[in-house]
């Protein structure tokens, strides 16, 4: 039986991952498999790479920042905060920042992520 949690943000280190931005896992354990939570950090005029994820669903939530989202073959579109992304498992996405201050979003993933669901599309 899972007992209650608060995890604060100053306990959870950030680290770059190869994907393009930075990373601070929120929330992402094998006793939790249902959902996991990252914080993305992407900085000015950087875009991540194009991927996708097996057996993964994802959502964004845009925190501060401003930046272009590129889903599929949907046209690429604005995003700032309070905007809510969803990415269908093995869609294939990448996400720009287009201002002047680090782009910020929570990425919340069904079922958790694992590093071997994510596939590079960009080499």
């Amino acid at each position: 039986m899972m007992k209650p949690e608060i995890v604060q943000p100053g306990d959870v280190p950030e680290y770059f991952f190869k994907e393009g931005c930075h990373i601070a896992e929120l929330l992402n354990r094998e006793d939790h498999s249902a959902l996991s939570i990252a914080r993305a950090r992407v900085a000015p005029g950087v875009s991540t790479r194009r991927h996708r994820l097996k057996g993964t669903e994802e959502r964004y939530i845009i925190q501060s920042g401003e930046g272009i989202v590129r889903l599929g073959d949907k046209p690429p579109e604005h995003v700032v905060a309070g905007s809510v992304v969803y990415i269908p498992e093995g869609c294939e996405q990448s996400i720009t920042n287009t201002g002047k201050e680090d782009l910020v979003f929570l990425a919340l993933c069904t079922p958790r992520f694992v590093v071997s669901a994510y596939e590079e599309l960009e080499y």
